[in-house]
């Protein structure tokens, strides 16, 4: 790491360490001593500070609890058996930051200070990565608009900041998912593909229903026809079909998933054939019923591969194969694990050295 930041870092007096459950680690639920914060005013980022984990203070007034300018990622870093600690493609994060902030109005982030800013906070707070199996050091990077005046106009003044916080999987079991066909997530021209922190409000209703109906995820549709998949609550969605891996193309409506992107380089290594592209409902139903959908998953940071067990859609449910016999996603997962915890060869350069 070339640390060329100058970081005021303060530590805490009291670490949490010695008293967090590491046997009980819900999402996003647990977090490390530390924290990393950045102010942007004047045109410039500074003040870049590590202190302990804990409120700040904001005005009642700032635009971002008004009129939404807020965003944020997601990032994962491990624990390799030899003590190493590696964080999973954050130069692919800081791109899609910046592609967040440009599109909600906000100053963009320069990338080394993106991942510098992440690698100095998981270096501190490096005792809290879980050293089990399917568990990691979940990063939230994330920034918002400060200024306090209630007007619909881009903050002149912004806030980043890093949390972290271990976390053992975020999917426990095979996923049933239902297809959405009234409500919309992203719309063309939009800001689907941005980690808006309002698309995932405006997804919370619908998801609730889908549970109450015992879903464990939706899988969107396009808002014009709701013909055609694009991706799921938590991730992308991911889907092998006549021996073809096949995913909706990252465009407005659809988020430029690490995972995603990473599952399609791992495909193109093994000779397996990737189409990005429309995915229509009715196609996705078809495999379904006559054997050619052989693995459906979800790929994210958060859910790594989390295999999709039925498909739902007008009431009519339709089961797949059961995960444990599913070679391709199987593989990804395997290769991955062995990859992010050091056990195989990072031929790629995935994996960011603290």
């Amino acid at each position: 790491m070339t640390d060329t930041l100058d970081i005021k870092i303060t530590k805490t007096q009291h670490s949490r360490l010695a008293e967090t459950d590491f046997s009980n680690l819900p999402f996003g639920k647990v977090f490390s001593d530390h924290m990393f914060v950045a102010d942007y005013a004047d045109g410039e980022w500074k003040n870049f500070e590590i202190l302990p984990y804990g409120p700040i203070l904001m005005s009642p007034a700032i635009s971002a609890l008004h009129y939404g300018q807020s965003f944020f990622e997601g990032i994962k870093a491990y624990k390799h058996a030899d003590g190493t600690v590696s964080i999973f493609r954050p130069d692919k994060n800081a791109i899609r930051f910046n592609k967040s902030a440009e599109r909600l109005c906000m100053p963009t982030l320069p990338e080394e200070v993106f991942v510098q800013s992440i690698a100095a906070l998981v270096d501190i707070d490096r005792e809290w990565i879980p050293g089990k199996a399917n568990h990691a050091l979940y990063i939230r990077p994330f920034m918002f608009a400060t200024d306090p005046f209630l007007g619909v106009t881009p903050s002149a003044t912004y806030k980043f900041i890093v949390i972290i916080g271990p976390t053992g999987p975020y999917f426990s079991k095979a996923l049933r998912v239902k297809i959405e066909t009234h409500f919309t997530r992203a719309a063309e021209g939009g800001m689907g593909f941005a980690k808006a922190a309002g698309n995932y409000g405006s997804a919370m209703l619908p998801a609730r229903k889908a549970a109450q109906e015992g879903f464990d995820q939706l899988i969107w549709t396009d808002a014009k026809e709701h013909k055609y998949v694009e991706e799921m609550g938590a991730a992308n969605a991911m889907f092998l079909l006549d021996g073809k891996l096949i995913t909706a193309e990252a465009k407005d409506t659809i988020l430029d998933g690490v995972t995603r992107d990473t599952v399609i380089a791992l495909a193109k290594d093994w000779g397996i054939p990737v189409e990005e592209r429309k995915v229509s409902v009715a196609e996705l139903i078809e495999g379904a019923k006559n054997g050619k959908l052989t693995d459906a998953f979800g790929a994210g940071t958060a859910a790594t591969i989390a295999p999709v067990g039925s498909i739902s859609v007008d009431g009519e449910e339709y089961p797949l194969s059961d995960p444990a016999t599913r070679a391709f996603s199987q593989k990804v997962l395997s290769t991955l694990d062995a990859i992010k915890y050091g056990r195989a060869e990072d031929t790629h350069g995935w994996n960011y050295i603290v």
